[in-house]
């Protein structure tokens, strides 16, 4: 028994992919269409195929002319591919965008998420299609953003399952408590509480080095410095942190940071700062960017004066993912109004696992609390001990003076 092909198209239809624009021309004569139809083959040499229609004029371009290229679709580019669906009257399917010619003639999307221009090695019958194999001439990958989806005959974009884990790092508590007046030995019980606990503390900054915070029969990993020169390398990892954090503002002092703690054997984390402002969402991406390309291990996104909405979290995490490559992105949210623990949730959708918080909240970041009571709320499991978090903030709010920030740290589960 043979599947009709509506029951096809419908099966079909379920399964999701990207989107591309199949382009060939010669002379300035260009056309093109959008296609999901389109996979890798070979790496040596690197080839891809798609399938085209036979009864198309795409199709009889590319037999004629021998070239064809493909640029894939970014999340934001989803009238581009319905333009040239058909789904978009136009005169000029080309106009409003910049494409250029590639060596073959063939034009590709200047600032797509990936392009490839071809030769074509074969051409398979495939039924109603032929399936072509193309030599791939040269490519780029002009930009790192989120890819288009297409599924269900809808366009849509990247899927929002849960982590199946977070972790959360303290950053900002001892910078508070030392303002405060709280004394070296008592800053050291309630580091050594929240680092035995499983959180990650910043102990060191630089404007103050409190040898009470480190504990050497504990984990390094749980214990991060505040870097701003590479000499300051040697002595918070002589120290026992094993984790070196500084501000990505200039390239030069971040990839000197970055090699001095490398050879002294520390993981790394870049923050960005204020990277949830629309108008620096193209600096901050040439940041995350860059801090990849110099092998940071983990890059922090830091909610400053500028406060993040739902939205923007989530377009600038999805960009990010991209453009983080292998690095761990974490981020750094703040309270305001609470909207906090809904930017948390939409970054955990957005697949963040990791956050930078502040023991209940006391210099407006997110409470590491929180975090953790949001996470077990959406049976998101993590390795840190909130209840010790919640005992430290408990008592912490005896000597504070008034009741903390922070909206769950009463709440033992």
């Amino acid at each position: 028994m043979t599947a009709d092909g509506e029951s096809f198209r419908a099966a079909m239809a379920q399964w999701p992919s990207g989107v591309v624009i199949v382009t060939t021309g010669a002379a300035g004569a260009w056309h093109g269409m959008t296609a999901s139809s389109f996979a890798s083959v070979s790496l040596d040499p690197p080839m891809v195929l798609i399938c085209l229609a036979r009864g198309t004029r795409t199709h009889r371009l590319v037999t004629e002319h021998g070239f064809f290229a493909v640029s894939v679709l970014g999340k934001d580019q989803v009238a581009i591919g319905r333009r040239f669906a058909g789904q978009e009257p136009a005169a000029d399917r080309f106009a409003g965008t910049a494409w250029t010619p590639g060596p073959s003639g063939s034009p590709v999307l200047a600032d797509s998420v990936a392009w490839l221009d071809c030769r074509v090695a074969h051409a398979y019958p495939g039924g109603d299609h032929t399936i072509f194999v193309g030599e791939v001439l040269t490519s780029a990958t002009p930009r790192r953003v989120a890819p288009v989806l297409f599924h269900s005959r809808a366009w849509g974009q990247l899927a929002d399952p849960l982590p199946d884990h977070i972790g959360v790092a303290d950053t900002g508590l001892l910078a508070v408590l030392r303002a405060r007046g709280f004394t070296g030995a008592r800053m050291g019980g309630i580091a050594r509480a929240l680092r035995a606990a499983g959180s990650r503390v910043r102990l060191f900054d630089p404007y103050e080095f409190d040898p009470y915070a480190f504990a050497r029969d504990l984990d390094p990993a749980t214990a991060s410095a505040l870097i701003t020169e590479p000499a300051q390398v040697r002595a918070v990892a002589s120290a026992g942190a094993g984790v070196a954090e500084f501000t990505a503002a200039e390239p030069g002092p971040a990839a000197r940071v970055l090699e001095a703690a490398r050879r002294a054997g520390l993981a790394t984390v870049g923050h960005v700062p204020e990277a949830f402002a629309a108008d620096r969402a193209e600096q901050v991406m040439a940041t995350v960017a860059r801090l990849a390309e110099l092998g940071c291990d983990e890059i922090g996104l830091e909610e400053g004066a500028v406060p993040a909405t739902p939205v923007r979290v989530r377009g600038l995490l999805q960009d990010a993912a991209a453009a983080a490559r292998q690095a761990t992105v974490r981020v750094g949210l703040r309270e305001r109004h609470g909207i906090g623990l809904v930017n948390a949730l939409v970054a955990m959708k957005s697949g963040v696992r990791h956050f930078d918080t502040t023991l209940g909240g006391l210099d407006g970041a997110l409470p590491a609390e929180d975090v953790l009571f949001l996470a077990g709320q959406l049976d998101v499991d993590t390795a840190v001990d909130r209840s010790v978090l919640v005992a430290s903030a408990a008592e912490l709010e005896s000597t504070w003076g008034s009741v903390l920030p922070g909206r769950t740290y009463r709440f033992a589960n």
